[in-house]
């Protein structure tokens, strides 16, 4: 794509981060990409942890059970499989391509465990702020197999897992969300290749490169392996790859609303923690 031909609303890369290195749950090895002292976080994504490791000491341990409010957690798989429970009566696995995307609300206790004693465990997991209005509202869950998921194959080979939003061409992701109307999309680009993507201008949005390099924006600044880049402001993300790369592209609306922290728990303000630890110590989830 010559630069005469690129939309002049372009987003361009702003900051980038490889993210920190993080240990969670019962001692899973990952990369805290997104609420990192680095990146605090990028509204209204609170977290973003990547875990890629084929060591079963890196991952076997998982997540056993621990309690949310106040925001959702958006797990999806690259390889490997993952069981989660919770105390709702909710269980299932998900799989390479398949997407749980949970609505803590007002509160849930669930478990992520490997469903694998060994071999690669790969994927994302991604937290999504929920507006004051809805923190206290009732947990729920999006669940969505590989074959849910729709995979969009464009002309030049590029493959697009659609997780939330819709594409270009027209893929909509199986994911809904009144309240962020996130984009959440998993391309894998051809050598050689360019991918193009309309974004809501009052978005935030960010890549994070899988493999490969990209070259993005009208300037072609370069995004490595593993490194995420946050977007500036227009209406379009552009990126092309030499040798071919796969990345992930997310995009909501901010929530511009104050944000109190306290481990699992995401809400408004400090009073609000200290009642969500009480209602927690008490059995109240």
């Amino acid at each position: 794509m010559s630069n005469s031909h690129r939309p002049k609303d372009s987003r361009e890369i702003v900051a980038t981060t490889p993210g920190v290195p993080a240990t969670d749950g019962d001692g899973v090895r990952m990369t805290r990409v997104i609420g990192s002292p680095e990146l605090n976080m990028l509204d209204p994504f609170l977290l973003l942890d990547a875990f890629e490791s084929d060591q079963p000491q890196d991952y076997i341990g998982g997540f056993p059970s621990h309690p949310h409010r106040g925001f959702e957690t958006v797990t999806y798989l690259l390889a490997g499989r993952m069981r989660h429970k919770d105390n709702a009566g909710n269980e299932g696995v998900i799989e390479p391509g398949g997407v749980q995307w949970m609505t803590a609300g007002r509160g849930i206790v669930h478990s992520e465990m490997p469903e694998q004693e060994n071999g690669l465990l790969m994927g994302f997991q991604l937290w999504v702020n929920l507006p004051a209005r809805a923190k206290m509202s009732a947990p729920g869950y999006q669940e969505f197999s590989p074959a849910e998921t729709p995979l969009e194959v464009r002309d030049n080979g590029a493959e697009i897992r659609v997780i939330a939003g819709t594409t270009d061409e027209g893929t909509t992701g199986a994911v809904k969300n009144e309240f962020v109307h996130p984009t959440y999309l998993d391309v894998s680009l051809p050598a050689g290749q360019s991918f193009s993507q309309q974004v809501d201008p009052s978005d935030n949005a960010f890549l994070f490169v899988i493999d490969g390099e990209l070259e993005t924006g009208a300037r072609n600044t370069p995004l490595g392996r593993r490194t995420l880049g946050i977007l500036g402001e227009g209406g379009s993300v552009e990126a092309r790859t030499a040798a071919g790369a796969r990345f992930l592209l997310v995009s909501a609306q901010p929530l511009n609303e104050p944000v109190a922290r306290g481990g699992p728990f995401v809400m408004n303000t400090k009073e609000e923690i200290i009642k969500a630890f009480e209602d927690y110590r008490h059995n109240r989830f």
